[in-house]
């Protein structure tokens, strides 16, 4: 069979919103999925056996085995063979649909490689597990005029969303910087129902953008409890009043400091400082569920299950301890601190 057949595309092509006509114009779209984690392999997933021309996946972590209970593109061999997230998913994606193309990356999204990653990129999807990154790509998506398709999952609750630049308020209209800080899988668990069905919006939503089925977009920011039944959509209508994104065209994450990192010499440990004071009683209580914590007036030392150790101090520092590698240092802060 000729790689560019579009016979694998035949019961998509009969849906008659998408047709032969809108199979060629996901053919020739090209996509980013920043995270290749829970969300970001059923993002990947339904992209590439839709037949998106270009699916760019981009993580810094890799493969453990707490991961293999809502990470679909992964499996055993994966964890032992510490593959990072990024190439095993572009492995098996490659083995799905040969006829696309697949870019795996394994770096730490910053603003800084952000714009390079975005050259070319036609839609931007959220598989992340923290707001600092969504903030990032919010502002800069905003910025560069590229629709952001907004998706989170933790415990039993989800949360979708496609933010569209002149169309639509952005995600910071919604939600307040820092208000997820805490709240992460790692943290209060999640289940893998919640994962499937807010990555399975977000993609239907952006379908319907890329074959330019813009009558039939959701236009809400979805939210719901699987477990309690409950389900809320909020209309996307009106910008919230002075939002430095979406109005006052500010773009605070492509402005703010980011947490300074540094690694410690000889000490095995990386210093994250971040960019406001810490609570000590408040994140002992958030912590104690699932780490064996000691606690002082002067700091709070926390022994993780994965061999690795925080520390927080109250002036805002956080140290890393048994690891030098940033990238490992990042994704274990992102874990149990989030933000």
């Amino acid at each position: 069979m000729e790689q560019n057949s579009l016979e694998r595309y035949s019961r998509q092509m009969r849906f008659s919103p998408i047709g032969e006509d809108g199979q060629k114009s996901l053919m020739n779209k090209s996509v980013l999925i920043v995270g290749v984690g829970a969300l970001g392999t059923v993002l990947a997933n339904h992209l590439v056996r839709a037949g998106v021309g270009l699916v760019r996946l981009v993580d810094r972590d890799y493969v453990e085995m707490s991961n293999l209970q809502r990470q679909m593109l992964f499996d055993e061999i994966d964890v032992l063979e510490s593959l990072p997230k990024a190439i095993a998913a572009e492995k098996k994606l490659k083995a799905i649909n040969s006829s696309i193309k697949i870019e795996g990356i394994v770096a730490d999204v910053t603003r800084e490689n952000l714009p390079e990653l975005l050259e070319g990129i036609d839609l931007v999807l959220d598989g992340t597990d923290n707001f600092r990154t969504r903030f990032l790509l919010n502002d800069l998506c905003f910025k560069l005029g590229l629709p952001f398709a907004y998706g989170g999952a933790v415990s039993a609750r989800g949360m979708s969303a496609l933010f569209i630049p002149g169309k639509t308020p952005c995600l910071r209209c919604f939600i307040n910087p820092g208000e997820g800080a805490g709240q992460t899988c790692d943290t209060i668990g999640v289940i893998s129902p919640v994962v499937d069905i807010v990555a399975s919006y977000q993609v239907v939503e952006v379908l319907k953008y890329l074959v330019s089925d813009d009558q039939s977009l959701r236009g809400t920011l979805r939210s719901f409890d699987l477990w309690k039944n409950h389900q809320f959509d909020l209309k996307m209508e009106k910008s919230k009043k002075e939002c430095p994104t979406c109005q006052r065209k500010e773009y605070p994450s492509l402005m703010e400091e980011e947490d300074h990192v540094t690694t410690l010499c000889g000490r095995e440990t990386v210093q994250i400082q971040r960019n406001e004071p810490i609570d000590l009683k408040v994140w002992a209580k958030k912590l104690a569920a699932i780490a064996e914590l000691k606690v002082t007036p002067f700091l709070l030392r926390v022994q993780l299950q994965e061999g690795e150790r925080l520390v927080l101090f109250p002036d805002g520092r956080v140290l890393i301890q048994g690891t030098e590698d940033l990238s490992r240092a990042k994704t274990l802060y992102s874990k149990y601190i989030g933000g």
